[in-house]
């Protein structure tokens, strides 16, 4: 398993769980989390987090930019103008090209726009950013974006937030088996359970910010969901065993006393 890194671009990381860094306390609260998940990525929200300026409370202070990865997103956008301006002042602000794109249809269900999603994602690749997207679970989609030249698939598990967990397995499956980008589940993950189900089905990663910023504990469950990912990477890799019908005896027939 120490070999077993996944590569987005790139960039290699040692950790397939990514973390939001959204919804918590406060930034030591954040960095605490993020040291107990294991995770080498963070996802930032350029629209509503300080990053830059020094006069208020900065993130880079607690979470060196030079030990984990940035991963600026366009949380919060509902428009593929809205996308692109951030993305490029996030280029601008910190030289980031790997961004994670994310185009919301409403307020309410905060489904992503798939049209606005398809738009900017072709403008971003365009312009040499490294785009992971958030997308729907629709297969047809996610190939599409990844013919665009998507470096990284995002489909959403359940609605963002919700903590319902996977609510479509055959479609995750599909778009597992016929991406040759890497499958990040995103939005939708509440329990440790849920994680280690995404890996079981061959997700490349998995992202997760509420269920673990807004859990009563957000440090012992960042480090439950480290244990998830790992024990359901583990698991896909080792292989399951065949579904049958009937029981199937542990031991042997032959020989019996």
């Amino acid at each position: 398993m120490k070999k077993d890194n996944f590569k987005i671009g790139r960039v290699i990381l040692k950790s397939r769980l990514i973390v939001g860094t959204g919804k918590y306390k406060n930034f030591k609260e954040t960095a605490e989390a993020v040291k107990a998940s294991g995770a080498d990525m963070v996802t930032v929200a350029v629209r509503r987090v300080n990053i830059l300026d020094k006069k208020k409370p900065v993130l880079m202070d607690y979470l060196d930019p030079k030990k984990i990865i940035y991963l600026p997103n366009t949380a919060g956008c509902f428009t593929s103008e809205e996308a692109l301006r951030t993305l490029r002042l996030a280029r601008e602000m910190g030289g980031w090209k790997l961004v994670k794109l994310e185009v919301l249809g409403d307020k309410k269900t905060l489904y992503p726009n798939m049209i606005e999603t398809l738009k900017s994602t072709e403008v971003l690749v365009k312009e040499g950013f490294k785009v992971m997207v958030y997308c729907s679970d629709d297969p047809i989609i996610a190939k599409k974006l990844e013919d665009l030249g998507a470096s990284a698939i995002m489909p959403l598990a359940s609605p963002i937030g919700s903590g319902r967990g996977i609510k479509n397995k055959l479609n995750l499956s599909i778009i597992i088996n016929n991406s040759k980008v890497p499958v990040i589940v995103d939005a939708g993950i509440g329990t440790a359970s849920d994680a280690s189900i995404a890996m079981e089905l061959g997700c490349d990663g998995v992202l997760i910010n509420t269920a673990i910023a807004k859990a009563k504990n957000p440090i012992l469950m960042a480090l439950s969901m480290k244990h998830a990912v790992i024990a359901g990477r583990q698991s896909y890799l080792a292989g399951r065993i065949n579904l049958q019908n009937y029981g199937s005896a542990s031991s042997p027939n032959e020989g019996l006393i």
